[in-house]
């Protein structure tokens, strides 16, 4: 990514926190990153592109995040708290901070859902690469590292939209957190 479409994407996410997707013209994000329209369109062609840019440029920044923490970390529970936060916390706070989070929502297209699931396939990645240690655990539990990771990232993105507040949020991912640790046989510390 260019720095130009870095100060874009900076721009035009502050604009759709703020106004929401519909309300935002392609006009409003160039004015606010200070580019020409024409610079704009040169990497963008539409707001739909930039949506999707929005997704994979959070997911890279989450995924490095948690690569660069699980590498320093042992334990299974922290290593689990880093994904969550990352994949699932980050994103929550961010909705709700967003006033017109409903046409933020409404505001992803078809082929920005595409960028969604490709985003929920390397975070469930991220968690099969951490639970792979534990499979002969797993296994004794009926479970693989594959299918755990799954149900775990599956059911945190639930969570993140089901939750009534944060702090039920936290309490879900906890939940989530420690039966993912009971599998595999791993305690607290």
């Amino acid at each position: 990514m260019t720095d130009r479409e870095s100060i874009i994407l900076d721009a035009s996410l502050r604009l759709f926190m703020r106004y929401g997707v519909k309300r935002t013209s392609m006009g409003d994000v160039a004015e606010e990153a200070g580019v020409s329209r024409q610079t704009l369109y040169n990497s963008f062609k539409n707001k739909g592109d930039i949506l999707r840019a929005q997704i994979e440029r959070y997911t890279e920044n989450a995924i490095a995040e948690i690569n660069a923490g699980t590498e320093t970390m042992e334990d299974l529970g922290a290593k689990l708290d880093l994904v969550f936060e990352q994949m699932v916390v980050v994103g929550f706070d961010m909705m709700v901070a967003t006033p017109n989070v409903q046409d933020l929502v409404e505001g992803i297209d078809a082929s920005s859902r595409e960028e969604l699931e490709k985003a929920a396939q390397r975070f469930q990645g991220a968690i099969e690469q951490i639970l792979q240690p534990y499979e002969q655990a797993l296994e004794q539990s009926g479970l693989c590292a594959a299918d755990l990771a799954d149900f775990a990232q599956r059911s945190a993105s639930a969570a993140k939209r089901s939750a009534r507040d944060r702090d039920h949020l936290l309490r879900l991912l906890s939940t989530l957190r420690n039966l993912c640790l009971k599998a595999a046989e791993e305690t607290r510390h």
